[in-house]
């Protein structure tokens, strides 16, 4: 049923389709949220708020498909089995990546939901901007550190 997943993947590793379908994704993901803050700052606020909540949305269905695929081929020690690093070293990175991305879907939905309220109540853009942008950049800076930690982890266990 979803044995194209397990497909070799088209990064030239031997990571399946999936996996490099999903790193991918998370690598470009700082650049399409960093395209959604340039909208907010021509002024394009509802569109702003269309693009995040997207991305938030697409973001979430990812790790969806990418968990139920990891489940699937077996886990951490599936993918393990192809690393000639210690798996202390990829376990520790993996554990990290996780964290920066538990933390930082927080920081989103945080951001996100605030956002919203103020916009509804007529505080975005006024009173509230600064806070918002603020808790933006915070968000950012999660996605960004969750990208590079993915990769990392993605290196490890498929390239290095």
């Amino acid at each position: 049923m979803m044995q194209y997943m397990f497909a070799k993947g088209f990064l030239g590793t031997e990571a399946p389709f999936f996996m490099d379908t999903v790193t991918l994704l998370v690598a470009l993901l700082p650049f399409f949220v960093y395209c959604g803050i340039l909208i907010a700052r021509k002024g394009h606020y509802d569109l702003h708020r269309w693009v995040q909540w997207s991305l938030f949305v697409v973001s979430l269905v990812v790790v969806g498909w990418f968990e139920y695929g990891a489940r699937i081929g077996g886990g951490f020690q599936s993918f393990i089995k192809g690393s000639d690093l210690p798996k202390n070293l990829v376990l520790t990175s993996l554990i990290v990546h996780i964290l920066i991305a538990v933390v930082t879907l927080f920081l989103w939905i945080r951001t996100l939901v605030q956002a919203d309220r103020n916009f509804r109540e007529h505080n975005l853009p006024g009173g509230y901007t600064l806070r918002h942008i603020r808790a933006g950049m915070r968000t950012a800076i999660g996605i960004f550190l969750t990208s590079l930690s993915g990769i990392w982890v993605y290196l490890l266990l498929f390239v290095f």
